[in-house]
């Protein structure tokens, strides 16, 4: 099934407002001219990458422009350096997608140069389906129109396309930003009444600090994406707006797979802090060689990239993620940081995500990043990157909360932490300046 039905065969009659924006909207019947428009004008052979440097509603288009016209979309980010984007063009002739092929991505590039990751028509749509069947109204329940479904994310990004084809496949319409602004989201959430949406976690950081946004009502549940969030931000986030904030996780290569439902969320508040429980059809397991309960996360969901590399598969059929976690007796998953990024100082093992949870609630510290140093007697040890502005002693704070091995042996100030595009840590730049 090519994913251009998601839009044709929406159940909005052409009339029908379907995508709105801040200050426009478009009916089904306009964006649906507007596609077979662009599809002509593109000059990309059938079943070949079009590269798309775009944005916002113009990317939607461009996107099912690419599929109408038989095409494979590759987003690029249009806020890259030109050096980048002229790279990335350059770098999609040695690409050979098989047929049937929607979409290329690349990776964040948090861990190395960004890779491709290519993606079905038939991938894609069982991505969002496996999320989607446990949200679907029961037979027999009551139920409503759709509520809109609110894009506040690129649509250059992996995040922003996936939930502008989750709201079409749910049948509800989208509401799309054109950049972050938290003026403009609070507006927007209240003119469309969005009950339900997804964030970053910087986004959640400017909403929380935007002491002008009195309320996000009717919001009720924020789905955090992109990267990491810290628990203290989620809950400084929940105090601030009475907004529910529930993890979720997934990476380019396999989807989302493990997640939280509304009634999860209602029955286990206290496990709010967890990334959720495996959706329909996923299996996971931990390899745990010590037998401390800690150890990679394995997820097997029913579709893949198609070009995933096959190292990372074992040989039954798991996918290696490189994420450190835990499943509690109720199966809910916690993370506990990236494999490459635990520090191992003298055999012990310090996980950065947990110093830096004591870092980020130290008043006036905004963000903190730990990573590990070359140390000639124990390997290596922890070091702390932070910005923002306190009065406190850190490192009298982190002995307050944290054994010793897992104080940070220095603390390196800096204005901002390096970040990929999609708001995630770039712990390898950090660890070049040690």
């Amino acid at each position: 099934m090519s994913l251009l039905r998601l839009l044709v065969e929406h159940p909005f009659e052409d009339g029908d407002p379907l995508v709105h924006t801040l200050d426009a909207s478009l009916t089904k019947g306009e964006i649906v001219d507007r596609v077979e428009a662009e599809a002509t004008k593109l000059n990309v052979g059938a079943g070949q990458p079009a590269p798309i440097v775009a944005d916002g509603v113009d990317a939607l288009i461009a996107m099912f422009a690419c599929w109408r016209a038989g095409a494979i979309f590759v987003p690029i980010n249009p806020r890259q350096p030109r050096a980048v984007i002229d790279d990335t063009v350059r770098s999609m002739s040695s690409l050979a997608p098989p047929p049937g092929s929607a979409i290329v991505q690349w990776t964040s590039g948090t861990t190395g140069r960004p890779k491709p990751v290519t993606r079905t028509h038939d991938g894609y749509l069982e991505i969002i389906d496996r999320v989607l069947e446990p949200l679907r109204a029961k037979p027999g329940s009551r139920t409503g129109p759709p509520s809109p479904n609110l894009i506040p994310v690129s649509m250059a990004l992996n995040a922003g396309i996936y939930n502008a084809l989750f709201g079409l496949r749910a049948g509800a319409p989208l509401v799309m930003m054109d950049g972050f602004d938290t003026s403009n989201f609070a507006t927007l959430v209240g003119r469309h009444q969005i009950r339900s949406t997804v964030l970053a976690p910087a986004a959640m950081a400017m909403l929380s600090d935007d002491t002008s946004i009195e309320s996000l009502a009717p919001l009720r549940y924020v789905r955090s994406i992109t990267a990491p969030l810290s628990p203290f931000q989620a809950r400084r986030f929940t105090a601030r707006f009475g907004v529910t904030v529930l993890n979720g996780y997934g990476q380019a290569e396999t989807g989302e797979v493990i997640g939280w439902t509304a009634a999860d969320a209602k029955q286990h508040p206290g496990k709010l802090g967890a990334v959720g429980r495996p959706h329909p059809g996923v299996e996971i397991r931990i390899d745990d060689p010590d037998g401390d309960r800690v150890g990679e996360l394995l997820v097997k969901p029913p579709s893949t990239a198609v070009d995933l590399a096959p190292d990372r598969l074992t040989a039954d059929g798991f996918v290696r993620t490189g994420d450190l976690a835990r499943v509690d007796d109720d199966g809910f998953v916690w993370l506990e940081g990236r494999l490459s990024d635990l520090i191992n100082r003298g055999g012990l093992k310090v996980y950065p995500e947990e110093v830096e949870e004591v870092l980020v609630a130290t008043p006036g510290v905004r963000e903190a990043a730990v990573v590990g140093a070359p140390d000639e007697r124990l390997g290596e040890v922890p070091v702390a990157f932070v910005a923002g502005d306190t009065d406190s002693d850190l490192e009298a704070v982190c002995r307050r909360h944290l054994v010793p091995y897992k104080v940070p042996v220095r603390f390196e100030w800096l204005d901002r932490l390096p970040r990929s595009e999609t708001g995630k840590v770039l712990r390898r730049e950090l660890a070049d300046r040690l």
